[in-house]
This record gives structure tokens, sequence and C-alpha cells, in this order.
């Protein structure tokens, strides 16, 4: 293959054997600081399951609590498990590749070696794959040690979450690509990442929200995260129910990687 070649990356495809070297790179940078990147994961996700879940939980539970009788600290745990997950892919694909690109210029010293734009772009998504994972193994031991969990479908909700973390992360990576700031990223946590945090189904259901809104909360990624987790922990699931939600995370993370793959041609390949 030739030098343009090996830069594009096989054609038709999102990830080669290079693609291990950007993830044995991040893996590495981990080791440094794992401490760092575990306490910023779980802190925030712990402080929300304690102060709702139990804090706000006992005023819940003694007005009814939510649909069905579930405790409220069960109804949250599972979503702020998905949500945990979201919260670091979309950071993940934001600064951290804006400084691999613009800032650090990391991709293009990694572009003088063998490596190609597409190789960069999957081997990203690996590593936020794995950090998804990780914060979701341990949260999901958080619940459980909590008692917040009703079915052991509950393990389930892993891979949902990590699923839920690239179906952010895969287009928000895209856009990284096509911005030479990060001024853009502002907006994007402002006015997209926390409100979908609050009212797509976290903390109470969406049909309490006013019926003009709630068409938008069902096609985000994580109301299907975690309308999917939540079913699961508290083993209620409808198979064709589960199916859409998993059909929708998995459309909308291959669309932001044919868009990643687009994005990170035109602004890595000269």
């Amino acid at each position: 293959m030739t030098v343009a070649g090996l830069r594009l990356g096989r054609p038709g495809a999102i990830a080669s054997r290079r693609s291990l070297r950007i993830l044995e790179h991040d893996l590495l940078v981990f080791r440094r600081g794992w401490h760092s990147y575990l306490l910023s994961g779980l802190s925030q996700p712990f402080l929300y399951l304690v102060s709702m879940g139990i804090g706000l939980g006992l005023y819940v539970n003694r007005n009814g609590g939510v649909p069905g009788g579930v405790p409220y600290l069960d109804y949250i745990a599972p979503a702020l498990l998905v949500t945990q997950a979201m919260m670091a892919g979309a950071f993940e694909a934001a600064y951290p590749i804006m400084g691999k690109i613009h800032w650090d210029k990391t991709y293009h010293a990694a572009l003088n070696t063998p490596l190609g734009a597409l190789d960069l772009l999957a081997g990203d998504l690996m590593w936020i794959s794995f950090r998804a994972t990780l914060l979701s193994l341990l949260f999901l031991l958080v619940i459980v040690l909590m008692g917040a969990t009703a079915s052991p479908l509950v393990v389930l909700a892993v891979p949902v979450a990590v699923l839920t973390a690239l179906a952010f992360a895969a287009p928000i990576m895209a856009f990284t690509a096509t911005q030479t700031g990060d001024s853009g990223f502002n907006a994007l946590f402002r006015f997209g990442i926390t409100p979908l945090f609050l009212f797509s189904g976290t903390f109470f259901p969406i049909e309490r929200l006013p019926l003009f809104l709630q068409p938008l909360a069902w096609i985000t990624p994580l109301y299907h995260g975690v309308a999917a987790a939540r079913s699961l922990s508290l083993g209620q699931v409808e198979p064709a129910g589960l199916t859409i939600h998993i059909a929708a995370l998995v459309a909308v993370a291959l669309a932001g990687m044919a868009a990643g793959r687009v994005t990170f041609r035109r602004r890595l390949v000269v």
C-alpha cells in the first residue's frame, strides 16, 4: 500500500490492527493518571446517586414514588450508570481529541508513521469504549452494594452504557475534527449534553415533560440508553422495546463513525 493509502486507511474499514497502537498509547497515559480518571468519572454520579436516590428518594417514595411503585434509588441507579458513561464518552471525544488534532499535534506526529487517519479515529473510539466499560463496571459494583438493583440482568446494562457512550463519542469526534478551537464545545455541553442529562428520563419519566418536549426526548440516544438499562436493572424487559432502544443506539453510533471517517480524512490527510 502507498503512503497515501496508509494515511487514508484501508477502504471500507473503520479499524485495523494499527488502531491498537493508538489504544496502547492511551492506556499508557491512563496508567500514569488512573486515579484522576476514575475519581473524575465516578465522583459526580455517586454524589447524584446518594443525594437524589437516597435523599430526595425519601420524599418521592413517601408521595407515591415513581410509576409501578419502584423505589426511587432503584429507578435512577441504572440511569446514572448510563449517564456517567455518556458524560465520559462526550468529554473524551471533545477536549482530548481537540488537543491531539490542534493543540498538541499528537495526531500529526502519528501520521508520520504507518498510522492512517481512520486508525486514529478507531483507536480513540476503542479507548473511549475501554474507559466507559471500566467506569460502568465500577459504578455497577457500587449500585449492587447499595442494593439498588432488582434483577441479575443489570449486568447487561454495562454494554448498554458503553454503546450509549459510543453513540455520543462518535458524532462528537466527527464534530471535533471540524473545529479549530474549543468555543463550540461550550455550546455543545451547555445546550446539548447537560439538558439531555436532566430531561432524558434520568430522574423522572419523560411523560412528566410537556407534550411538545416528549418527542424530542424520545429521539435522543440517552433516552434509549436509560430506558434499556432501566428495564434490565428492574427486570421489566420487553424484547421489542429493548430491540428498538439498542437499534437506535447502534444507528447513531454508526452514523457518527461514518461522519468521523469523512471529517478525519478532510482534517488530517494532506
